[in-house]
Order: C-alpha cells, then structure tokens, then sequence
C-alpha cells in the first residue's frame, strides 16, 4: 500500500516518527519490571534487517519467533509488534497474538499470516487479524519493527481480537516479564 508513496513525500515525512518510547514495551507503566525475556528470530538478528519475505515488497508473512526465560509464574504470552518509525503520532501496529501458553515458545514462519492464523490474533492499525507486512514509504529511512514479548501473571479476558489499548490496559497490571527484539526495514 506504501510503496506507492512517492519518495519525495516520504522524505518530507522523515522526521515523523513517533519513536521506541511510544511503543508499549517502553510504557513508563512497566519500568517495574525487571525480569527479561529472551526474544530472538532465526530469520533476523537484534536491530538487524528484516528479509523482504516478511515484507509488503516479498511474501507478506509473519516471521518466525522464539521466547525463553519466562518466569515459572507465568499464566500466560502476550505479543505484540510495532513500527516505532511509522509516519504517525502512535506507533503502527503490525501484529498481536495473546493467549500463548505462559512458557517458553515458538511461532513459526507464517504462522499469524495464514488464513486463519494458527494462533489467537488481536487487530492491527488496519483492524484486521493476523500480520501487517511491514510497509515503510519510499525515502521515509530505516523502520524499527519492534517484536515484544509479556509474560502475564494471569490469561486476561482480552475478547475475541482485541486492539493495542485493551492489550496496554491488561499488560500495565498483569506484566511480570518481558522482552523485545528489533528488525530493521528500509525500503530505498
């Protein structure tokens, strides 16, 4: 949908970002906790470029993740991914996926981008279900796409597809860990 922007737009755009400090992990509402997830993906390395395949200019699916040192208390997983350099107030939403088991996990390659997605799904910011490609305007600079993971004391009654705020509310009382990785896009 972007890559049709003009790149002279997008660079009229660059310094419209809201930044890591808008997304959720980095909520002042959760600099209480202090036990770290480890998030890392088989496809990208942390800050590392992200393969087109997971892009709107490749294959459009969900990347594989991976999540270890949960808590032993923990009820439940909660992920959420943001592009902390969308030309927004907020951060853009990619992806949600809750009620995960509260344990160390995987999601595989494609896994939130398949019809249905094999795992319960929240809404994006174009309040569909499952992965938004990343999308980045033409000449906007590099993205952050930043891939959250929350540990929950609880499995919170979040409905069916629930969006970002519902998730914020339920993370901001139940968040015992968490942990984030960064993967990079940049369309030229």
């Amino acid at each position: 949908m972007l890559e049709n922007v003009p790149a002279a737009i997008g660079h009229l755009l660059e310094g419209v970002r809201p930044g890591l400090d808008k997304t959720v992990y980095y909520d002042a509402r959760l600099t209480r906790v202090e036990h770290a997830i480890a998030v890392t993906s088989p496809a990208f390395a942390d800050h590392g470029p992200l393969p087109a395949r997971f892009t709107a200019d490749g294959e459009g699916v969900s990347p594989p993740l991976a999540w270890s040192d949960v808590p032993a208390g923990a009820a439940a997983v909660l992920i959420i991914v943001e592009d902390a350099d969308s030309p927004t107030p907020a951060p853009l939403v990619h992806m949600i996926v809750h009620h995960l088991p509260g344990s160390d996990g995987t999601l595989a390659e494609g896994a939130v981008s398949s019809e249905p997605p094999s795992v319960a799904t929240g809404r994006n910011s174009y309040l569909k279900t499952g992965w938004l490609p990343c999308d980045p305007p033409t000449g906007h600079g590099e993205h952050r796409y930043v891939f959250q993971v929350f540990a929950l004391d609880t499995v919170p009654d979040l409905g069916e597809h629930p969006g970002r705020s519902a998730i914020e509310d339920a993370l901001v009382d139940h968040t015992i860990a968490k942990g984030v990785l960064i993967g990079t896009y940049e369309r030229a």
